[in-house]
């Protein structure tokens, strides 16, 4: 009989700050379904959030100590975006900004999630697939009904 525990895959997962919302405030109709992927990412793998999610997150708790101690209960680590997800990100927010396709809806934190998600992860989570696959064809996306 095999006592070990499974191995866990090593899937690099980037988590955006809507799932963690949803999760920690927690969201009576999203809550559920985000905990949920949030908690197969954790067991695929390393989760990560860079600074804007950080700081996104942060902004709705009372002090320092509750945030570090939620984000170490969850399993999220920190992990800023490096100059290239900076790069990519100013990049496609210009794209962005340049087309004429509607109101603009995204601010750069959006660019920046999703470049730190491609270049420094294996996927993201979020609730805002459309808005990550069109501007970041490449990054696998698992949002709440394709996790």
């Amino acid at each position: 009989m095999n006592l070990e525990a499974p191995a866990r895959a090593n899937v690099r997962s980037a988590v955006d700050s809507s799932i963690l919302f949803d999760v920690l405030l927690p969201d009576p109709k999203f809550g559920p379904a985000s905990a949920e992927v949030l908690r197969q990412a954790i067991d695929s793998g390393a989760v990560i959030a860079c600074e804007v999610v950080w700081a996104e997150v942060r902004a709705a708790f009372p002090d320092d100590v509750t945030f570090n101690g939620s984000m170490a209960t969850l399993g999220v680590e920190f992990e800023p975006a490096t100059r290239d997800s900076a790069i990519l990100s100013g990049r496609m927010w210009k794209q962005y900004r340049a087309a004429k396709d509607g109101p603009r809806q995204h601010l750069i934190p959006d660019f920046m999630v999703g470049a730190h998600a491609l270049l420094q992860a294996d996927r993201l989570i979020s609730r805002d697939r459309g808005f990550y696959r069109r501007y970041f064809a490449k990054l696998k996306v698992s949002d709440l009904s394709h996790s």
